[in-house]
């Protein structure tokens, strides 16, 4: 990215000031080095973001950005409904509420690596990863609406976990105001069999080592201490969040001149807050939350249960379950006075600071936990949500490492036996159904997620608490 169009406010923010069709400035929240590698697209769609109508203080860039469809990924903006405000699609992402969760195990490394290979092949056999992935599980018409509306609450009241769970969730495992009657038969049908599995692309399930702690008070709130072993399942909405957002992102780009709206780029469809389509989109989008939060919370019993069978004396308690692409109702505080927002995160992670009133109160002294996971084989990380970030983006934090090339790029680059082989000879099993997808994945094809945390930490977006090495990986 050109760094001559951009004000430098500090070490870790900058600027590209309102011009043409912008209503508000554009921040980016990183380090001198990973602004440079950004790819001008990225500039280009957070100006794009700023021109649309009712956005409100600033479009936001977190470290780990690069180019998606219409916002970038890693882009943070807020809508305010009473002054024209817009709901995207392509603000949210086609895989709608993708997140990730952590749990406890109360074990170490050595409990692990006297078994890593027969629960690396136990996970990999019982928890169905790769592209079109199915599950034991079939979900017939009534079913499926109960679950759309429900969330993590209807797996837990099925059996998949306990009430425990849903205190450690956004939302308490449930998003409100779901619409599943807005969902297409289309997307149920993609999603009927779907349950309870991982899906592809950087979809993961991860058993990890606490291998660094950096803020020993927050670690402790958490539960986390160095030599822990923790499981990490980054997943989403599967088929039916991915159809979501491409037929709303068809219809709102058909309707955008009917409401009056010009896009900057098709890819930013977009509809008025208190239209129709809007609302309907809405209601879909919830649903979709929902289908994501009873995934994960699915496959956190399905590993819970194999670590049951392999490793029984672990204790696998919820530590956290995050979304990063959601578009969601919140109160924020704009030039003195409470307002209700719209705040769209697309690959950008909430980040609410100590005392908020939506924390458990376990967690309420120490930050909502951030979960950063990184590019398979190098690690994640523990974050907590600072009270700065509320003033900064509308309590935002980054999602992950961020792609530095394409998987077009990647494929070239490696193939997966060569990436299988060089993590194996690290200490680290993956299990995979896609050679591929492997090497499309591969390290080497992500940004430094060390360096997108430590950007994260400078800005004061979220303080950094614990870092994770892999030793068992499944992935599609």
């Amino acid at each position: 990215m050109d760094l001559n169009l951009l004000r430098h406010h500090g070490r870790c923010e900058w600027e590209l000031p309102a011009q043409g069709a912008m209503r508000v400035p554009a921040l980016i929240y990183a380090d001198e080095a990973l602004v440079r590698a950004m790819d001008d697209k990225v500039r280009e769609q957070a100006a794009n973001v700023a021109a649309l109508p009712g956005i409100v203080r600033a479009a936001y860039v977190m470290p780990d950005a690069h180019w998606g469809y219409g916002f970038p990924i890693g882009g943070v903006a807020a809508f305010d409904a009473d002054a024209g405000g817009v709901v995207s699609a392509g603000g949210v992402g086609f895989d709608v509420s993708c997140g990730v969760r952590c749990l406890h195990t109360g074990l170490h490394r050595a409990d692990i690596m006297a078994v890593q290979r027969r629960l690396a092949d136990a996970l990999y056999e019982r928890i169905p990863a790769g592209v079109g992935s199915t599950g034991a599980i079939r979900l017939g018409a009534a079913e499926m609406d109960a679950m759309l509306a429900g969330g993590a609450k209807w797996a837990v009241q099925r059996g998949w976990g306990s009430e425990a769970d849903l205190e450690r969730i956004e939302e308490h495992g449930q998003m409100l105001h779901a619409k599943p009657g807005k969902v297409s038969e289309h997307a149920k049908r993609r999603q009927r069999d779907e349950m309870g599995t991982l899906g592809s692309g950087n979809h993961y399930l991860e058993v990890q080592e606490v291998a660094e702690l950096f803020d020993a008070r927050i670690a402790a709130g958490f539960g986390l201490a160095a030599g822990d072993i923790v499981v990490m399942i980054h997943c989403g909405s599967r088929g039916l969040g991915h159809q979501i957002g491409s037929e709303f992102l068809r219809e709102m780009a058909i309707a955008a001149p009917r409401h009056g709206i010009t896009l900057p780029d098709r890819e930013l469809a977009c509809a008025p807050i208190r239209s129709e389509l809007g609302q309907d989109y809405l209601g879909a989008m919830r649903a979709a939350i929902n289908c994501a939060l009873a995934n994960r919370q699915i496959l956190t019993a399905l590993v819970r249960q194999v670590f049951a069978d392999v490793l029984p004396r672990a204790k696998m308690p919820l530590l956290y379950d995050v979304s990063h692409n959601t578009c969601k109702l919140e109160r924020h505080q704009i030039d003195g006075r409470m307002r209700e927002l719209y705040v769209h995160r697309k690959g950008a992670t909430r980040a609410l600071g100590p005392g908020h009133a939506d924390l458990p109160a376990a967690l309420r002294d120490f930050g909502q936990p951030v979960l950063i996971g990184g590019s398979m084989g190098t690690g994640s990380y523990v974050l907590a949500g600072t009270t700065a970030s509320e003033g900064l983006a509308f309590s935002s934090a980054c999602h992950g490492a961020g792609r530095a090339m394409s998987r077009h790029q990647a494929l070239r680059t490696w193939f997966g036996r060569q990436v299988l082989d060089e993590l194996a000879g690290r200490g680290i099993l993956v299990r995979s159904p896609s050679s591929r997808g492997v090497a499309e994945e591969a390290p080497g094809a992500y940004k430094d997620v060390s360096a997108v945390v430590d950007a994260a930490h400078d800005a004061g977006l979220a303080c950094k608490v614990a870092r994770m090495v892999p030793l068992v990986c499944v992935k599609g």
